[in-house]
């Protein structure tokens, strides 16, 4: 049985508890919205691709997988910065789940900041929830050569509906796992 003092401590301990509390949980950042218009949904397409094509609008931020005649599914992407975006076209070559990533020797050289821990080394990120390729990748390749271009998803959600990539085509990791289980090794992707 708590006496009358241990009670008073315990009540005015949960006192200054909540109090403390209550500035640091108005601190939070609130939790990341995609916006609704880039959630995947089924689309009409107006132009003639085959079903099983990739379709990729840098511009529009959005990549279209065409499932029928005229129809797609559209998912929301982030896309390269002017000057490092992929265009043309591809085939995927290799799919990977939870895929190890090492920046390029150009990314190493253009951001020495952001991948410092790369320089003069082998060093590569292993796959899982931290590393910047998210939970799938798609590699891209032309005429049988790794064009290191990926359609993969991203450790930054917020990036989706904008260009600031290093040239890859980011989705969120949910949309990029869904992707993944529709399209095999040989899937065309075009690039406008």
């Amino acid at each position: 049985m708590f006496t009358r003092r241990e009670f008073l401590v315990t009540a005015a301990a949960l006192g200054a508890t909540s109090s403390l509390s209550t500035p640091a949980l108005a601190q939070q950042k609130p939790a990341f919205q995609l916006d609704p218009k880039f959630a995947p949904q089924e689309v009409s397409i107006k132009a003639d691709y085959a079903p099983g094509q990739i379709l990729v609008l840098p511009r529009s931020h959005f990549l279209y997988f065409v499932t029928a005649p005229r129809k797609a599914i559209r998912y929301g992407v982030g896309v390269g910065k002017a000057g490092l975006e992929f265009t043309g076209s591809a085939i995927i070559q290799v799919k990977k789940e939870w895929p190890t990533w090492r920046p390029t020797q150009e990314m190493i050289e253009r951001d020495p900041k952001t991948y410092g821990k790369f320089k003069d080394n082998d060093y590569v990120e292993p796959g899982g929830p931290q590393n910047p390729l998210g939970a799938r990748a798609l590699y891209l390749f032309q005429n049988g050569k790794d064009t290191y271009f990926r359609i993969h998803g991203t450790t930054q959600p917020w990036s989706i509906g904008q260009s600031v990539s290093n040239g890859c085509i980011r989705m969120i990791n949910e949309h990029v796992t869904d992707l993944y289980e529709r399209v095999p090794v040989g899937t065309p992707v075009t690039v406008i």
